[in-house]
């Protein structure tokens, strides 16, 4: 059955602002606020030699836009050209009439007049698809230098409003003006900052909560049996290495097991659940906070495919749409590629891996006795600060490569680019943080065998083991010296990189404000009739925002990226660090004033962009939560010894029978967590020199943590126990958290019931409006 659409009241001709009237032609626009400053900039190199190509392309190109009525203001200042582009309102009646009859309608917005935010979007759109003879547009004279630069200009009133009551440190625990970002900056850049604003806000709770369970740890910190049993054990353990290392007290370690009982304890459990239902919730709230807003600004049915066809119309009515198309062999050839990638990421991880176990060798054979006790946690840390250079080096490579996988798929629009460059990048980014984290959560020490037949790489260096208090606090380790350091230098070069580079080119600014001062008195009815300003003070304004840091379309791409692999943080691996949500909330009131004071003051306006949603990310977001459930059941079931307490609490401790007794239950958990290894004439694992204690005794048998008897090595029937155990918790405790997920998604509606409601009486007003004017 055929769609009937509704028929516009006016012909094609008044779409070129010309109105019938008793059969005369007229032009009839309805009048278009055409600010002072000019819709946008360009700026190049002077160049003397007219014969050069870059000046002809240079030259060509403006002519290219006076063909379309564009009006285009020239001023050389020294060795700069700046171009002042300012658009014809014939094109802004055209986008609006279009707006009008298209699906993505706004219909309760002001149709006499095109918002600045709206004007800039559609003249960025224009420029970027006007091609000279040579088939090159500006993006293409940009890259070979034609243009230096091009940006649309700051607005200074409304930039001094945002500086008042938004980008300034003061303002860091006020709310945020939304629709004054969303005005200046347009959607896409206004749901950034609510979503960031709304993730903030709802990471008090888990933030509150993980301070209780980091106190709940550490309430036993000095009275736990497991503290006391490691504190005052006599116990002999295993050397850590082949060469140089002796056998250690495990008292020696007494510092170590209070860390690790700090984070890994009963109260972990229940935190990692509630981690998991509540990304389910700051999620399908999320979307409740979104819809609300985008009502709001009735952007709740834009399309931007439909909003991409309007601009090449209003750009050339001849246009021709670009077609959907699909390579099954490119596509097979950037999954190739990024499974390469991701394999190349993962052996990194593994370099990680050989890095540790050399260093903590080295460690181990030091003469400081400290080094020597704390070898693994040492080498641990060395790995981390090593794994964030990793990270920065390997943040700029994910880059290019992933830009040049969306080359090689040749996508439709940059819609599409975007999207799949995202995809790809987090993929990248998520490898390159977490794949040592993994390792550490899920294989160290559950891998490196046993005295006599250790697992060595390269046949010569040992694999690391847990401490016997578990391997949960090599994670953290892990964890709070990556999120920490990232965070921390992240911001502080993001902040003083920008903000360093615009003091450096802000001479040539000042000297120009002293040149003409009148223009800026004008009162500003004045300068909205239409009022020009002199050419020392376009020249200045220009210069004033050519001196700013650049932006380009994937710069909001950047901060959302740094966002949501600190949510990824703050979800999946929490169970080993439930003080991660306090850093992230930290962290992110800081990161709410720093990126606006960056993106206000010290950078090139970014290009407005219309958008009802956060794209993409949503799904990542998702995902990170499905992630999330499965890695704290692995982390609590897996790498915490959470299980195994469990086991012994109720199977072999001195509770185990049921009767009442006058000691604690864990009592002696440590030592039956602990195998035997015995050195004689069948077994001589380590060497004579390696079997003397630190006090001088020589000693012919040493413990090391396993489950496996001492005379064959074979695994104990209390290890299958807590290995049936491990996985019965997992399947349970993802299953439980699942189906809480499900419930918590079905029970909070996408949608405020008041915005449903707007949405209903907005559709019916249109359509009884559509028939009085079908009737008349």
């Amino acid at each position: 059955m055929p769609v009937h659409r509704r028929q516009p009241s006016i012909e094609l001709l008044e779409l070129m602002g010309v109105v019938r009237e008793n059969g005369n032609e007229q032009t009839s626009f309805p009048p278009v606020h055409t600010p002072l400053s000019y819709d946008y900039v360009l700026v190049a190199k002077t160049i003397n030699d007219q014969e050069r190509e870059s000046f002809k392309k240079q030259t060509e190109y403006v002519d290219e836009l006076k063909k379309k009525n564009f009006k285009v203001t020239k001023i050389i200042d020294d060795d700069l050209v700046f171009y002042g582009i300012q658009a014809p309102k014939e094109i802004f009646e055209k986008y609006r009439y279009l707006l009008k009859v298209s699906d993505a309608c706004n219909w309760s917005s002001d149709q006499n007049s095109v918002p600045l935010s709206t004007r800039i979007r559609i003249v960025h759109f224009i420029l970027n698809h006007t091609h000279i003879h040579s088939g090159e547009g500006l993006r293409d004279l940009m890259r070979i230098k034609v243009f230096e630069a091009k940006f649309c200009l700051h607005e200074k009133r409304r930039q001094r409003e945002l500086k008042e009551n938004w980008a300034r440190w003061t303002a860091c625990l006020q709310g945020q003006p939304i629709t004054a970002v969303r005005n200046y900056f347009g959607e896409k850049v206004a749901l950034y900052y609510l979503w960031l604003g709304w993730y903030t806000y709802l990471l008090i709770p888990p933030a509150l909560i993980g301070i209780i369970v980091f106190l709940y740890g550490l309430s036993f910190f000095n009275t736990s049996p497991l503290i006391k049993e490691v504190c005052e054990a006599d116990t002999v353990m295993c050397p850590l290495c082949d060469k140089g290392c002796k056998v250690w007290q495990l008292s020696d370690t007494c510092s170590y097991a209070k860390i690790s009982l700090l984070f890994d304890h009963n109260g972990t459990v229940l935190f990692a659940m509630f981690m998991a239902v509540w990304a389910t919730l700051f999620l399908e709230f999320w979307k409740r906070h979104r819809a609300s807003y985008v009502c709001e600004w009735k952007v709740s049915d834009w399309s931007e495919e439909e909003e991409e066809l309007i601009l090449e119309i209003v750009n050339n009515a001849e246009c021709e749409p670009k077609t959907f198309k699909h390579s099954y062999l490119r596509s097979t050839l950037v999954l190739v590629c990024v499974t390469f990638m991701i394999l190349v990421i993962i052996g990194l991880t593994h370099v990680l891996v050989v890095f540790r176990v050399i260093a903590a060798g080295f460690l181990a054979k030091g003469s400081w006795e400290f080094l020597r006790n704390y070898s693994s946690s040492g080498a641990m840390m060395l790995g981390a600060v090593l794994h964030y250079f990793i990270i920065t080096v390997m943040t700029r490579i994910n880059r290019i490569v992933a830009m040049k996988l969306c080359d090689i798929e040749k996508t439709r629009s940059f819609a599409a680019t975007e999207k799949n460059f995202t995809v790809k990048m987090f993929t990248f980014q998520f490898f390159t943080y977490f794949s040592s984290l993994i390792y550490v959560a899920f294989f160290l020490g559950r891998i490196n065998g046993h005295p006599g037949d250790y697992v060595r790489i390269a046949g010569e260096w040992r694999l690391e083991e847990c401490h016997p208090s578990g391997c949960l606090t090599d994670l953290f380790i892990q964890m709070t010296i990556i999120m920490v350091l990232k965070q921390t230098i992240s911001n502080v070069f993001e902040f003083t990189g920008p903000w360093f580079c615009t003091l450096l080119k802000g001479r040539r600014t000042q000297k120009l404000q002293r040149k003409c001062a009148h223009c800026y008195l004008k009162d500003e009815s004045e300068v909205r009739n239409g009022a020009e300003l002199c050419e020392n003070c376009k020249l200045r304004d220009w210069h004033s925002n050519y001196r700013l840091n650049d932006v380009d379309s994937f710069s909001l791409f950047t901060e959302f990226l740094e966002m949501v692999i600190q949510f990824s943080f703050t979800t999946i691996f929490v169970a080993a660090f439930p003080l991660a949500p306090l850093l992230a909330l930290i962290n992110n009131i800081i990161e709410i004033r720093l990126d606006a004071i960056k993106m206000v003051t010290l950078e090139r306006r970014m290009v407005p962009k219309k958008t009802n949603d956060i794209g993409v990310w949503l799904d990542i977001l998702e995902a990170i939560g499905v992630l999330a459930v499965v890695a704290n059941g692995l982390v609590i079931g897996v790498s915490s010894d959470f299980i195994p307490r469990l086991v012994y609490r109720f199977r072999y401790g001195p509770c185990a029978n049921g009767t009442v007794t006058d000691i604690d239950c864990m009592v002696g958990y440590i030592s039956n967590t602990l195998s035997i290894a015995k050195m004689n004439d069948n077994n001589k694992t380590f060497s004579s020199n390696q079997m003397v204690t630190s006090n001088g005794l020589n000693v012919t048998y040493c413990s090391y943590k396993d489950y496996r008897s001492s005379e064959d090595y074979s695994f104990t029937p209390q290890f299958w126990l807590i290995l049936a155990v491990r996985f019965a918790f997992v399947i349970l405790f993802e299953h439980v958290v699942v189906i809480c997920k499900f419930i918590a998604a079905w029970f909070v509606p996408s949608a405020p019931m008041q915005v449903k409601n707007d949405r209903l009486f907005d559709k019916l007003n249109r359509l009884k409006e559509e028939l009085r004017s079908f009737e008349a």
